[in-house]
């Protein structure tokens, strides 16, 4: 029994040296980080966010490259064309008795004239440019609230960003406040369990109680390491959130008490209004953009008027001597009026198709503000609730911590048992877990409350 205690004690100054000098190289190599720089990494590192900011870019870049039809569009072109059988033309002339040498047969050209010549060059430059055309216009508006709808998705990532970098570090904060709890637990169970050992040694305790308080120090080494291992765990997903390697060592600062101030001063100052919550913006925005879309359906069955002109060279030749050629300059410019008569009823039908998008987005529109009261009704009453846990834990963990004070003492003087202190001391511990709960509950209820606001809490 003495080599059995003496291996006990010597396990334990081994397991307290090795959590010492891993504290104290955690401490030399760990990254500490507060909620606003967990924050401010996240929305500089995490690639969902890269990547809804390079979409507001491009939508900018659309919208810049939609102005391009309002001014001319200039080209250039080449042309080449290798004549295989000449035109023929015949002309229908009376010459009367008027008679011109080497053309006695042209009076009826029944043979005809073959036209044009074997190589035949043109090149130059053409534009044109719309005068009227109301369907382009209003296509530029559309695409402006292309850019106002992919900022607002954007800012919809940022928001769910947020919300989950914040749920993560508050799972830090609750899995070490847990790890605390149940390694204080473990210390008072050891420092119990060598107070009766000396007591048994000294033979005023039974032996009995010295393998209870052994059992006890057994039965709490497991929830402590269980506790460890969430922590771990919890921080892993944090450095994933934030686009961190996953060796590296970090330590969220603050506990979960220090939210307790905030709890009731939120909690009545909250605006549940909806004017930010990012889903019905987004659908108000789509609902814009179809409402454009309708409006510039319509005018496609308006007149456009269009402006066009070229600058040629031509050139036609029996040979490729190109010094010889003679290049023939032709230019012109005009307008062009077209005026939509019959589609086939295409044009009807878009319009009716949009029409009823509109009707159903605003169904929709409908149902999920309907959705988001109700899911803020369910968080206020949540965060009503944990307000009320968190009071009563309060007073419970007071009280288990005088009942154990009481029950030590109550055991020193030979008045109480060792199963009463051990319930006390479990009793404190619930307790403990139970106030650091109830803060977790409020601060992940306003977490999502915040989301469906669409508060840009960071």
């Amino acid at each position: 029994m003495r080599r059995l205690l003496i291996r006990k004690k010597i396990a334990y100054v081994a397991l307290v040296t090795l959590l010492s000098i891993n504290s104290s190289a955690y401490s030399q190599d760990t990254l500490r980080l507060d909620m606003k720089q967990a924050l401010e990494i996240a929305l500089s590192e995490n690639p969902t966010i890269k990547v809804a900011n390079q979409e507001i870019q491009k939508k900018k870049y659309a919208q810049k490259g939609s102005y391009a039809s309002l001014f001319p569009q200039i080209s250039f072109s080449a042309d080449y064309n290798r004549t295989l059988k000449k035109q023929v033309m015949y002309m229908d002339m009376d010459l009367g008795e008027t008679q011109i040498p080497g053309m006695e047969n042209v009076g009826g050209m029944k043979d005809g004239i073959e036209v044009g010549r074997d190589n035949n060059w043109s090149t130059g430059f053409n534009a044109s440019m719309p005068l009227v055309n109301a369907s382009l216009w209003k296509s530029l508006s559309i695409s402006a609230v292309d850019v106002e709808l992919a900022i607002e998705q954007a800012r919809s990532s940022k928001i769910d960003m947020v919300n989950q970098v914040k749920k993560a570090y508050y799972a830090v904060l609750l899995a070490n406040d847990s790890y605390q709890v149940f390694k204080e637990s473990y210390d008072n169970a050891m420092a119990n369990y060598l107070d009766i050992k000396q007591k048994f040694e000294q033979g005023t305790v039974a032996e009995y109680d010295l393998i209870r308080a052994n059992v006890t120090v057994k039965n709490s080494e497991p929830n402590m390491l269980q506790a460890l291992n969430s922590l771990t765990l919890a921080k892993w997903q944090l450095k994933a959130l934030l686009g961190m390697d996953l060796e590296i060592n970090i330590k969220c600062e603050g506990q979960l008490i220090d939210y307790e101030s905030e709890l009731f001063s939120d909690f009545l100052s909250t605006d549940t209004s909806l004017i930010n919550n990012t889903n019905l913006r987004l659908i108000d925005l789509q609902n814009k953009q179809l409402e454009k879309t309708l409006t510039m359906q319509k005018f496609d069955f308006l007149p456009t008027l269009s402006m066009t002109g070229l600058y040629q060279w031509n050139a036609m030749n029996n040979d490729f001597k190109f010094k010889d050629y003679q290049w023939n300059p032709y230019s012109m410019i005009g307008v062009t009026l077209s005026i939509p008569l019959f589609t086939g009823g295409n044009r009807h039908y878009k319009v009716k198709q949009t029409q009823v998008s509109i009707d159903q987005l605003k169904l929709q529109r409908e149902d999920t503000e309907r959705n988001l009261q109700l899911a803020i009704k369910q968080y206020m009453d949540n965060m009503n609730t944990c307000i009320k846990q968190f009071d009563a834990a309060q007073k419970g963990v007071e009280q288990a911590e005088r009942g154990y004070i009481i029950a030590q003492k109550r055991y020193d003087t030979g008045a109480g048992t060792l199963l009463e202190m051990n319930d006390s001391e479990l009793a404190m511990t619930q307790a403990k877990l139970n106030f650091n709960q109830a803060i977790y509950n409020y601060i992940i209820a306003k977490s999502e409350l915040e989301k469906v606001l669409g508060q840009q809490s960071y």
